[in-house]
């Protein structure tokens, strides 16, 4: 197996796809597994986490032919153009080499030419660039998908739940269960298990009207849904669905309709080539000024300035405008749900 490392790629992400293959190793009774790290050029190539990985060139003469590729990428890499890499990934795909393109490593596949028009699966904050990028893609908020030899993973743990169906798949199915076990990692999840446990990030307590309400205004980002008709078509009262808002949430359904819309722009601006005022009408916004005034707002940074997400002058990325930095800045925070029993 090849990892081809984008850099500022995910190193979490990364070990959740290693460190299976280095158990089945350690559990079989002969070596299963190996593995090398390569890269658009020799040398070091940097996480998203400051650390390093030696990878050789992708292409380099004398490296054995891989059975498996996996493109990992992450930050920036959406914005990844390489000629080189789209020719030597074509031709392993004929040569029938598995491919997994990991998170934003799945524009290397589409700029490549590699993606049929079945379903396809990235980073579910990321999904909205590469539908806008790609609109021939079927993008599915799904932890990984397979469509014959090449597959597409959310990453992060998906990458585990990715990994442990390829074992079982080429190993047999108790290896995996015995791979899943020693990290104890249970239930193993299917390919069509879900990326986020609730919109919003939210956890168990968050009354299913909050989280029906979320849903749809998630659905209906370019034509957002007045909150009178959202509470018909949930079936709840105004007056109640604003109440539990504040005491789930934090915040008003209508402060956090924006915020969604907001995020939804920055993914725009920093993965697509849509004008300022394409990506305004597009998370919809009926005023340019009102529009980047929120979006300052929110971020700090004009829209203008968000054409990258993480800047190649920055030392770290950081992704501020979330629910949680909204109730943080503003000295608001969710009511204690009490639970009666």
């Amino acid at each position: 197996m090849s990892f081809i490392l984008i850099p500022r790629f995910n190193m979490m992400t990364l070990t959740m796809l290693m460190e299976p293959m280095r158990i089945a190793n350690y559990l079989a009774p002969h070596k299963l597994y190996d593995w090398d790290f390569r890269a658009a050029a020799e040398g070091q190539i940097q996480a998203s986490n400051g650390l390093s990985v030696t990878c050789c060139s992708f292409d380099q003469d004398g490296l054995p032919s891989p059975d498996i590729i996996m493109v990992c990428g992450s930050w920036g890499a959406e914005h990844l153009d390489d000629p080189r890499l789209s020719r030597w990934l074509r031709k392993n795909l004929r040569n029938k080499v598995t491919m997994v393109a990991i998170e934003l490593g799945i524009y290397a596949f589409a700029r490549a030419g590699l993606l049929s028009d079945g379903k396809v699966t990235t980073h579910w904050s990321m999904m909205a660039g590469l539908a806008e990028a790609f609109p021939h893609l079927a993008v599915t908020e799904q932890l990984y998908t397979i469509d014959g030899p090449i597959m597409t993973c959310a990453g992060g743990t998906a990458g585990l739940d990715i990994m442990l169906n390829i074992v079982g798949r080429q190993n047999g199915d108790q290896l995996a269960a015995e791979i899943a076990n020693q990290v104890m990692h249970h239930p193993r999840r299917p390919p069509e298990g879900m990326q986020r446990y609730a919109t919003g990030g939210k956890h168990d307590d968050v009354h299913q009207d909050v989280r029906a309400a979320m849903t749809l205004l998630e659905a209906r980002i370019e034509e957002p849904t007045p909150v009178p008709r959202v509470c018909r078509e949930i079936g709840v009262s105004q007056r109640k669905l604003e109440r539990l808002f504040k005491r789930d949430i934090g915040c008003t359904i209508v402060q956090y309709s924006k915020l969604l819309r907001l995020q939804y722009a920055r993914v725009l601006l920093s993965s697509t080539r849509m004008s300022i005022r394409e990506v305004s009408a597009a998370c919809g916004f009926n005023s340019l000024s009102y529009f980047s005034q929120s979006f300052m707002q929110a971020f700090g940074k004009k829209p203008s300035e968000y054409r990258q997400a993480w800047p190649e002058t920055d030392a770290e990325p950081s992704w501020p405008g979330t629910v949680y930095a909204f109730l943080q800045t503003t000295g608001k925070k969710p009511s204690k749900r009490v639970r009666r029993h």
